[in-house]
């Protein structure tokens, strides 16, 4: 997503809450809230149409006092009635809407009737519960909202991997633009691929007397809103992300020493140096040194061979393995992203999506998919329009229809993703899950049970002879919601004896699978499903964060099922009935 269209997408939301917040002007929250959705899900940079009202009005979804805010935001970089709408409301209000179980409406209720106007005093009024005697609140539901605060405080100040690597990859590009930049990269742990980020590490290799020319230009940058450190090598920002963005500039002989130092991880770096040690050599952020001769620095692979270790990629570079398998040459060769082809999870219309079959067809056709799998929910997601059994049967004959169709295309196959109740039952009936092709189980619901329950519960949805993948196992939001801790080497055991795989969710608010239980799985025989959840336009690019958490979990493509090839995947599938 371009950097004006994120901008927006959060503006527009933020205003939509404070009306809510207000309890005033239904028209324009909702006018707001859809503002916001089309502009997440617009392919199109939104800077590129430019501020011209009837260009922006062409836009579906966008009427005429939307496409007016964003062509004043567009021209001046601010939506100006965004500032009347925040000083009627006290300003530590908006950060409780990251509080999960805190939505506008409670947040305006608790703000009027007791006088709650910033988290401490929350945390203050939730030392008893008065706010119980509110409506729509209740000892339950205070509960779940002082556990809701512990969980976001432990998280600290990090964003999701998505998050910070769309940022990072908007300055790559434009130092990338620089005519003093000869090399340019992101470093540290979203290098790695981790699934929450604290700040961004970025490495420039330039002529030092162009450094700066180099610093002066980045803290001009667009997202940037305040300079922290302000020098001429490094220079740290902040910016309206909240993220702070690290910048270093070195001489094009160390890059590579650069870029291997500040990319880890620590134990990592620590087993290099030790390594150098040993053969009587330095290393360091400047490079692989013996005496004052330096042996190698300018890459990151000329550094690994001169300490007879294969090139290990940065995913890997966490101390758990990766040294015994360099030195022997056996590293995986790990699953990219041009490897996978086909989408075994996604949303439409019937549900809670944005696209009708056919356009999901469409869109993974152009992806290079030669198969893609209807999703959409069951009927106990009731918030997420699930369908009925009845209005299953009806899906399925429609997929079927649009399959024959795009027959030519792309494969389309008819699926469910399928609630695991409470007690581990599924939402369908069998009699209706042996109709689908493919079958997703997730826990979406009763998401704090203990563990002991966890696990039976996901065993016990596992026995079905339906259930083609196990989706996001844990049902965890990254820093909103913890999710389920069942015993997952008991899962992934059981899902060995079945035959099915299980889901690493690609969605940058899942990443469920975690990187740690992935390998787990992969280390036992299971195969993996990396799917995207997609709802609509633009969720297909987070099938890269899926990605990057298979590779941290050292998988290749014949770890995952969405490799095979039509026919492969098509065998693989029936075999799990």
């Amino acid at each position: 997503m371009s950097q004006a269209n994120q901008t927006l997408t959060y503006l527009f939301a933020e205003m939509a809450d404070v009306l809510e917040i207000l309890g005033v002007d239904r028209f324009r929250v909702n006018a707001f809230r859809r503002a916001s959705r089309v502009l997440d899900g617009l392919t199109d940079d939104i800077a590129s149409i430019g501020p011209d009202i009837k260009a922006l009005t062409g836009i579906e979804g966008i009427g005429r006092g939307t496409a007016q805010r964003i062509a004043e935001f567009l021209e001046t970089g601010n939506i100006s009635d965004r500032g009347e709408l925040m000083s009627q409301i006290p300003g530590g209000l908006i950060e409780l809407l990251s509080i999960p179980g805190l939505g506008p409406k409670t947040i305006g209720l608790i703000w009027k009737q007791a006088g709650v106007e910033s988290l401490d005093d929350l945390k203050e009024q939730l030392q008893h519960d008065d706010l119980a005697e509110l409506p729509g609140l209740g000892p339950k539901k205070l509960e779940n909202i002082r556990k809701s605060i512990s969980f976001s405080e432990s998280s600290g100040d990090r964003v999701h991997l998505g998050t910070a690597m769309s940022l990072a990859r908007w300055f790559v590009s434009k130092f990338i633009e620089f005519d003093d930049v000869q090399q340019v990269e992101y470093a540290g742990s979203l290098r790695r691929g981790q699934e929450t980020i604290g700040d961004i590490d970025l490495i420039v290799a330039a002529d030092p007397k162009s450094a700066k020319t180099i610093s002066n230009a980045f803290k001009s940058l667009p997202p940037v809103t305040e300079v922290l450190v302000n020098g001429t090598t490094k220079t740290s920002v902040r910016t309206t992300d909240g993220l702070q963005v690290d910048l270093r500039i070195v001489p094009p002989e160390s890059y590579g020493a650069a870029l291997m130092y500040f990319t880890g991880s620590k134990e990592h770096n620590i087993v290099m140096r030790q390594r150098a040690i040993s053969r009587k050599m330095r290393l360091n952020e400047y490079g692989l040194l013996k005496g004052k001769m330096t042996v190698a620095g300018r890459t990151e692979k000329e550094i690994y061979r001169a300490l007879d270790l294969a090139p290990i990629p940065p995913e890997l570079r966490e101390d758990r393995g990766e040294f015994n398998l360099a030195e022997s040459d056996e590293l995986p060769a790990l699953i990219k992203l041009s490897d996978i082809r086909s989408e075994l999870h996604a949303h439409t219309t019937a549900s809670d999506g944005k696209w009708t079959i056919k356009e999901l067809a469409l869109a993974a056709a152009e992806r290079g998919f030669h198969t893609i799998a209807i999703t959409d929910h069951s009927k106990g997601q009731a918030q997420a329009n699930g369908l009925t059994n009845e209005r299953l049967e009806q899906h399925i004959l429609e997929i079927r229809q649009v399959a024959d169709q795009l027959k030519k295309k792309i494969t389309i196959l008819a699926g469910s993703e399928v609630d695991i109740l409470s007690d581990g039952k599924l939402d369908y009936p069998n009699s209706l899950l042996e109709q689908l092709d493919v079958v997703v189980a997730s826990p979406h619901a009763a998401l704090s049970q203990d563990p002991k329950k966890a696990t039976t519960r996901l065993m016990q949805a596992i026995d079905n002879p339906h259930i083609t993948i196990l989706g996001h196992p844990t049902g965890r939001l990254l820093l909103r919601r913890e999710g389920l801790s069942p015993d997952m080497r008991q899962v992934i055991t059981a899902a060995y004896e079945r035959g099915i795989a299980i889901e690493i969710n690609a969605n940058t608010w899942r990443l469920d699978l975690r990187d740690t239980h992935a390998r787990a799985a992969i280390e036992a025989g299971v195969k993996l499903a990396i799917n995207t959840d997609a709802h609509g336009p633009g969720d297909l690019d987070q099938l890269l964060y899926g990605v990057v958490t298979a590779r941290r979990a050292g998988a290749t493509k014949h770890d995952i099922v969405n490799c095979l090839s039509r026919e492969a995947l098509n065998r693989w599938i029936k075999g799990t009935k």
